[in-house]
């Protein structure tokens, strides 16, 4: 294990890295990586290359962590937006990210999972519909349908100003 670590342990932190940009975050999922392949090595077949095995759990890990964290970002944004002075402003765009956040969880959740993904995670389109078990154009599709959803239900403010004169 410890000659696989040494070996694989850069390609599995770089794989990371460039995924999420965070390098204490990466050095972290590198280390659970190498745990989760010790505990199941007796899965691997060899019908890949040791470092293609090592970087899917890696990526399985990752896509675990952002799902987990999704709505830790949501509320450490909000309280991102509660430091300093709480303006008017302020208090607006904190309904407004909640309002987008109970609208994302009444999408379908496949519809969720491309959204956060995508805006969250920041993965392509191709990484969505691989790790979804679906095509690029299905998760394309997807996101856009799921954008467009999120789009309609915030009314526009032309729309507000009708609304007002009735």
């Amino acid at each position: 294990m410890e000659e696989m670590y040494q070996q694989y342990s850069q390609i599995v932190f770089h794989f990371l890295h460039s995924r999420c940009r965070d390098p204490v975050l990466a050095e972290d999922l590198t280390q659970e990586t190498f745990l989760a392949a010790l505990n199941t090595i007796g899965n691997y077949d060899g019908s890949c290359k040791l470092s293609t095995w090592l970087c899917q759990i890696a990526k399985y890990l990752l896509y675990r962590h952002w799902e987990k964290n999704s709505r830790v970002q949501f509320e450490e944004l909000d309280e991102t937006m509660e430091s300093g002075n709480d303006t008017e402003r302020q208090a607006i765009t904190r309904i407004e990210l909640e309002d987008v956040w109970e609208r994302l969880q009444n999408l379908s959740p496949d519809m969720r999972r491309a959204v956060e993904l995508r805006v969250l995670g920041g993965l392509s389109y191709r990484e969505i519909g691989g790790m979804m078990g679906k095509s690029e154009n299905w998760a394309r599709v997807t996101f856009y349908r799921a954008k467009l959803m999120l789009a309609h239900a915030i009314p526009s403010e032309a729309e507000e100003k009708k609304e007002k004169r009735k």
